[in-house]
């Protein structure tokens, strides 16, 4: 549970032109990772500069230093020198790995209970996954303060929002938008699959989860009464 913060984006693999027509690069992946190193380590450092100039930013222990407008711009200067590695992935297979993927950032707290092995007036014990021995599971022990510090670490600050869309997905365009993708990417027999379906049945449909059985027990739940939107 170390302070981690970064940034998750899922990016389209196409676009539509300016006549509505759509426009994609194959197979092959469409944002070369070297032209992305460079323009991500620009945007970033011109707006750390922004930040200090408008002396927004705040220094603590060892960076004390760069409160000082020569070791500021010493540290600019070595961040701009130094290569860059984004970490770029190509697309998904289908949108279920997308939610497997995404959703233990999104939906998912910090730490779950069940790696939480024991607790006693002290201490801590609970399973971490130990990246530098291959990924194996370990336990680590931790003060009780020390413990609540890195998980309140990850809780985010009030009105925070985790999940931001832009582009075709933006709340003022998607529906009208996404609508026409499907269209021009020939999506319509695979929608009307969902016409007048409740989630329940999509859900299943789809990705084969009936979330009308209980995954302990097996016993049978009542049905949801949840409605697909419908957009086509």
């Amino acid at each position: 549970m170390n302070f981690h913060p970064h940034i998750h984006a899922i990016l389209l693999g196409g676009g539509l032109t300016s006549d509505n027509q759509w426009k994609d690069n194959g197979e092959s992946f469409f944002l070369p990772v070297q032209i992305i190193s460079k323009v991500f380590r620009g945007k970033y450092l011109e707006e750390l500069k922004k930040l200090w100039e408008a002396s927004k930013l705040v220094f603590h222990g060892t960076a004390e230093k760069f409160r000082n407008h020569y070791a500021f711009r010493e540290l600019l200067d070595a961040c701009y020198g130094t290569e860059w590695v984004p970490y770029c992935k190509k697309t998904f297979h289908g949108a279920q790995s997308v939610i497997k993927y995404l959703g233990k950032y999104t939906h998912r707290i910090a730490v779950s209970n069940h790696r939480i092995i024991r607790v006693d007036e002290e201490t801590v014990t609970f399973s971490v996954k130990d990246y530098r021995n291959e990924g194996k599971w370990k336990d680590l022990t931790l003060s009780g303060v020390e413990f609540i510090r890195r998980f309140l670490m990850h809780v985010p600050p009030k009105g925070f929002v985790r999940i931001r869309h832009y582009g075709l997905l933006c709340s003022r365009s998607k529906n009208k938008k996404l609508t026409l993708c499907r269209n021009l990417l020939g999506c319509k027999k695979y929608l009307s699959r969902l016409k007048n379906k409740e989630m329940p049945e999509v859900l299943e449909l789809l990705y084969g989860i009936n979330i009308c059985v209980c995954k302990v027990c097996g016993g049978r739940m009542g049905k949801p009464q949840l409605k697909i939107p419908q957009r086509c």
